[in-house]
């Protein structure tokens, strides 16, 4: 079998057990070729488990799941052979440069020495490391290790991905170069599943998306669907005035019949509405009142708001229950 199918990856029913804690309790995931799969969670819902699990590094207790058409129990060597794999942190050597790293894991892989030369040089290339490819890694930044990393899980040529949290502590800058990467994999055709605790990262690479939540999966769906469960619109004012907050919301609670939330820090005011009727009365009442404004304007939930209304609690709250360290 291969990845030609139409499901790069499929599991049905894990289950992962430490003891009396239950990591995994009966996980369905379906993965379609040359697509991503985000999957959202807190630290210790299960994400990681479930990846080791598919990247043949631990046994389901019970379940099954094949990558590519094999089975991740009984074809463990198969499955290797078509995966990359990146965890949540950069793991090449800093004592070698980011040429050798990749040369290294060539000549594991069986290349020959001209071939992994070959390899590490189109790589280097590819993700703007060129010029550095000959320094030590421990000199890169926190941005170019990890594209270090995502470099080295492609010596391979794998048709599926795995990236286990791969903007973990890097900044906006480092973290968007990150998601390019990985948007241009895609537009080649790997398949990509995508463990983050970021929702934004989640909204802005994934074609669908599953939450996990204490080890189960609690929602499914396009970003555009989970935000639909979240209920309401928000109609969010921001005055050009800091000074008008509060004359904003009284506007915004007649217009909608309900007192709307007043971030001062962010200086807009927010209010749930089911509808867009309301926004030409507000509208008109503005500038009734001679009231200018920055932004205007009606929009979903954020996949935090659905996290909180799909779980009872933030995404960044952390379950002290469930031992992800231990699967990893």
């Amino acid at each position: 079998m291969s990845t030609t199918n139409q499901v790069a990856i499929q599991a049905e029913g894990l289950v992962k057990r430490y003891g009396s804690t239950t990591a995994l309790g009966g996980v369905d995931l379906t993965v379609p070729t040359g697509t991503v799969l985000g999957v959202l969670g807190p630290n210790g819902a299960g994400k990681t488990t479930a990846v080791r699990i598919l990247g043949t590094l631990l046994r389901p207790d019970a379940g099954h799941a094949t990558v590519g058409g094999y089975d991740v129990v009984r074809e463990p060597g198969k499955v290797r052979g078509i995966i990359g794999l990146t965890g949540q942190y950069a793991s090449v050597d800093e004592d070698l440069s980011g040429r050798r790293n990749l040369i290294m894991i060539g000549r594991l892989l069986g290349m020959g020495r001209p071939a992994a030369r070959t390899r590490a040089d189109e790589l280097l290339e590819r993700f703007e490391l060129s010029e550095a490819g000959d320094r030590i890694a421990k000199t890169y930044s926190g941005g170019m290790r990890r594209r270090l990393d995502l470099a080295a899980s492609l010596v391979g040529n794998p048709s599926i991905l795995y990236l286990d949290e791969p903007t973990t502590g890097l900044d906006p800058h480092a973290r968007n170069g990150v998601w390019d990467t990985v948007r241009n994999l895609v537009l080649d055709g790997t398949t990509v599943l995508l463990t983050t605790q970021y929702l934004e990262e989640a909204d802005a690479l994934a074609d669908s998306i599953v939450v996990f939540d204490k080890g189960k999966v609690v929602a499914s769906g396009r970003p555009a669907e989970l935000k639909a469960q979240a209920g309401r619109q928000s109609l969010d004012v921001r005055p050009a005035e800091p000074g008008h907050l509060e004359r904003v919301a009284a506007i915004v609670t007649e217009a909608v019949g309900v007192r709307p939330t007043v971030d001062v820090v962010n200086a807009v005011v927010s209010a749930p509405v089911t509808d867009g009727s309301s926004m030409p009365v507000v509208v008109r009442r503005l500038d009734e009142a001679g009231i200018a404004v920055t932004e205007l304007s009606l929009r979903l939930p954020s996949l935090d708001e659905v996290f909180l209304a799909l779980t009872g609690h933030a995404a960044e709250e952390v379950h002290t229950d469930v031992l992800e360290g231990a699967s990893r």
